[in-house]
């Protein structure tokens, strides 16, 4: 035992340390709040829906200059209709010199010829006609090779000569038109210059308007969204700094009231997380106190057992047990504040006596109202850490019974039951009592820490300890859907292992670290 109490000196050297890390661990790292860049969102909508527009422009320029080259030839030719027309129904069959010139500089043309029933008639021609580089027959070119014609005069129909053909509207003849392209291609490129003006002019106007309304619908939003994240990064004990929901309709608002929800629960979750991280701290402090005077109770009783007294003979191996047990609960306290139980050392065990020694230290004496059965079959083993084992039977009994004791009424029949059995792989026990049960509430958290709670004044860490040594034996743990009292299922796998020890002297030692944490 002395060596157990100078075994305290260095734990109480690693809970100094302990103790100014706990309340450390709720920290969370300012992050500033990053104004937005000068190409921002904004910008960005702004630019690509002038780039955008002008896309759109772009692919409507394609047909439309094609449609104006072939409307500018239409017109042309309609005239050169007209002028043949004319001087086909006159008296005369020579047009006048004169009359000639002015035709053709009316028209802009170099030659004006008319075929009818397969004869071609030369109308009017200038003394030196240019030679003709490209010929288009409005007829017969489709719309592809009208695109191609438009962009062919663009770039290669300054001082070209062409031919154009097309048929007339009476008599079903053909008109002829020779002439010099420069004009139609300066009036097509004036056409194009129209379309690039107008074209800046529309996607200007609607950019600015996308632009606006994106800045007002989203950007602003998105901007007050992630301030609302930086400052409450920053405080998020702050009831202020909870986003406050502008009430839209809109994704933005489904969004906004999320955020609000998410920060709300955040919030409360650190409050309580804090206050546990307070609670450790004072629990380490007097769970450090609390190791001297226990160490000072065990050299006292370690004196006491020098006497020969037959009384304290039989007393202080009594007292000295409670101290040893008080020893490992005091450091089974700080342990839960650890990532998790020490790695269960599975034997086999008889379980039938496990739960008799868990009737000992339950102290059902004659003057308790409940009673406690075991229906455990003596032959009836498991695979499992016998002081973890002891623990969990031990706080789902202790449970049971003092909410049993809590019921004033006589003629309550209050009775706790053990029993075991083989399904499978696993062995498979229950712990039920004739209590009240569980209430509808307390089932979601039951092996939640510090909420878990079923009754007043309770912690709730019994059955998270619990649960947590079932699932470290690769087990599982859960309430039963039964009625009356509460009824709790253990499910532990069964191993096999050369040379484990079994029989009434397993893992007796053990037992001596029952946590008794009720919930």
């Amino acid at each position: 035992m002395r060596a157990k109490a100078e075994s305290m000196d260095d734990e109480r050297q690693k809970d100094k340390q302990q103790d100014g890390l706990i309340a450390a661990d709720l920290k969370l790292d300012s992050v500033p709040f990053a104004q937005p860049p000068a190409l921002g969102l904004s910008s960005k909508l702004l630019l690509l829906t002038i780039l955008f527009v002008m896309i759109s422009e772009i692919l409507i320029f394609v047909p439309s200059i094609s449609k104006f080259r072939v409307d500018w030839l239409t017109r042309k030719l309609e005239l050169a209709e007209v002028a043949a027309l004319i001087y086909t129904r006159s008296s005369s069959d020579l047009m006048d010199a004169e009359l000639e010139s002015e035709l053709l500089e009316r028209l802009d043309v170099q030659t004006l010829a008319l075929r009818t029933e397969g004869q071609r008639r030369l109308l009017a021609m200038v003394d030196m006609p240019g030679q003709i580089e490209r010929d288009d027959d409005i007829r017969a070119m489709t719309p592809g090779e009208s695109i191609l014609a438009a962009f062919d005069t663009l770039m290669f129909g300054e001082g070209r000569t062409i031919r154009v053909t097309d048929q007339t509207r009476e008599n079903g003849g053909i008109i002829e038109l020779v002439f010099d392209e420069t004009p139609l291609r300066q009036a097509m490129l004036s056409f194009s210059v129209n379309i690039l003006l107008l074209s800046l002019v529309i996607s200007v106007i609607t950019a600015g308007l996308v632009y606006l309304s994106l800045r007002a619908l989203l950007v602003r939003p998105i901007v007050r969204l992630m301030r609302n994240m930086a400052n409450f990064t920053s405080n998020p004990e702050d009831a202020n700094a909870v986003m406050q929901p502008s009430g839209r309709k809109d994704e933005i608002g489904m969004t906004e009231a999320q955020l609000s929800n998410m920060e709300m629960i955040l919030a409360k979750t650190l409050q309580k997380q804090r206050r546990l991280a307070d609670l450790g701290l004072a629990v380490s402090k007097i769970n450090h106190d609390l190791r001297n005077i226990l160490a000072s109770a065990q050299l006292f009783s370690d004196r006491l057992s020098m006497l020969e007294d037959p009384t304290v003979q039989r007393v202080v191996p009594k007292i000295m047990g409670a101290l040893d047990r008080a020893v490992d609960y005091s450091s089974a306290v700080m342990s839960y504040g650890k990532a998790q139980e020490a790695p269960p050392e599975k034997r086999l065990l008889t379980l039938h006596q496990v739960c008799d020694e868990v009737a000992d230290f339950l102290d059902l004496n004659e003057n308790c109202r409940v009673e406690y059965l075991n229906h455990v079959p003596e032959t009836f083993e498991v695979y499992a850490d016998p002081g973890q084992l002891f623990r969990v039977l031990m706080n789902l009994c202790r449970n049971a019974v003092q909410v049993m004791q809590n019921d004033v009424e006589g003629a309550v029949v209050c009775r706790l039951e053990l029993s075991a059995r083989k399904a499978g792989n696993e062995a498979v026990i229950e712990v039920s009592d004739t209590g009240p049960g569980v209430p509808e509430i307390a089932r979601e958290t039951l092996f939640k820490p510090f909420q878990g709670s079923v009754r007043k004044g309770g912690t709730g860490l019994g059955l998270a300890i619990s649960a947590e040594i079932v699932r470290a034996h690769g087990g599982t743990i859960r309430l039963l859907d039964r009625s009356p009292g509460a009824h709790f299922e253990i499910r532990l796998p069964e191993g096999t292992k050369p040379g484990l020890t079994t029989g009434k002297g397993a893992g007796t030692d053990r037992l001596r670290t029952p946590d008794t944490e009720t919930s």
